[in-house]
């Protein structure tokens, strides 16, 4: 045993072997776990037998992955973001309210549908500034605050329209969104992919990123340092806020329907455990937009491939509890180091 660590030690030393082996389950453990998924699915099922497969898988991850992204920047600063599947949900109704014509009498269309966006969109970054008021200006901890706000605004979607649900024929925003660019590219992918690049961006690029990771890592040595912690974590639990109204309208375009109970009902837990899974580790400090993607992607492929399988979606849901106890045992680990 003593040769074979002084083995090790050596081929090591000459770059033979990486200086931590568990760096590479860390660093590269979900895209690897992907990529092996997807190598399964191309032997044993029909997950990748045409293009339409790989636009649905998209597709169905679309709010999933918006979502993933918002709360990476909040666990980042070492909170959490419950509310967002209730903002999702109100975001529905309140599009369907506006554009029908029930709430500001507006009913030509289309007319209601382009300003039914912006004032949805405006609703749920303003739960999104009070999920950080409450944080920053009254020291409500994260979990409390956006608990409050998955309470309240689910119950306001539902007792606006009694719980009923809606159709939306002939709505704009459906037809657009759910159409495609050059014949096969879903619009919603599209919208994915250029808000997943945009905050990629601005993680690695900007000073912005650094201030949301001084303040994950440690918020008393950051105000020290003259970092505005609480300006920043209003502008997160904000932008997190904004994201799930985006992803509310994707989620809609895609069901064609409204529904206060059930939209975006769990979405909330796909968010967080796409970032788990991700690498972005839970107690803040460090974020992976990247990552929080091949998580999300990671996630929905398992939820296909069962179905493909005909095994329970039951499992699928015990494999991704799994997946997040490994996913945290590793954070651990890394931490450890």
């Amino acid at each position: 045993m003593i040769r074979l660590e002084q083995g090790l030690t050596a081929l090591k030393a000459r770059g033979i072997v990486p200086q931590n082996l568990r760096t590479i389950g860390q660093d590269y453990g979900a895209l690897i776990a992907l990529v092996v998924l997807i190598l399964f699915d191309l032997i044993f099922t029909r997950q990748f037998n045409s293009v339409i497969a790989i636009t649905d898988l998209l597709v169905h991850v679309t709010p999933t992955l918006i979502l993933g992204v918002g709360m990476t920047l909040v666990i980042a600063t070492g909170g959490i973001d419950i509310s967002v599947g209730s903002i999702m949900g109100l975001t529905g109704i309140l599009t369907y309210l506006i554009f029908s014509g029930k709430l500001l009498g507006i009913h030509n269309i289309v007319l209601g549908t382009a300003v039914a966006i912006p004032i949805a969109l405006v609703v749920a970054t303003l739960i999104g500034v009070i999920n950080g008021v409450l944080v920053t200006r009254f020291n409500v901890q994260p979990i409390v605050a956006t608990l409050i706000s998955l309470i309240t605004v689910r119950g306001i979607a539902e007792v606006t329209v009694n719980g009923f649900q809606f159709a939306f024929l002939s709505a704009p925003i459906v037809s657009w969104l759910s159409g495609n660019v050059l014949g096969f590219l879903p619009r919603q992918v599209i919208l994915m992919a250029v808000i997943v690049a945009f905050f990629a961006w601005l993680m690695r690029a900007t000073a912005f990123s650094r201030y949301l990771l001084a303040a994950g890592g440690n918020q008393s040595a950051a105000r020290l340092a003259g970092v505005p912690v609480n300006k920043v974590l209003i502008i997160v639990y904000t932008i997190s806020g904004l994201l799930a109204g985006i992803a509310g309208l994707a989620f809609i375009a895609f069901d064609s329907a409204a529904n206060p109970v059930t939209d975006g009902l769990g979405k909330e837990l796909d968010a967080i455990a796409a970032v788990a899974v991700g690498g972005t580790p839970l107690t803040g400090g460090r974020a992976t937009v990247l990552g929080t993607a091949i998580g999300a992607i990671f996630i929905q492929l398992i939820r296909q491939t069962v179905v493909s399988l005909n095994i329970p979606d039951d499992i699928a849901s015990v494999i991704i509890g799994l997946l997040i106890v490994l996913a945290v045992f590793l954070q651990h680990q890394r931490k450890a180091d």
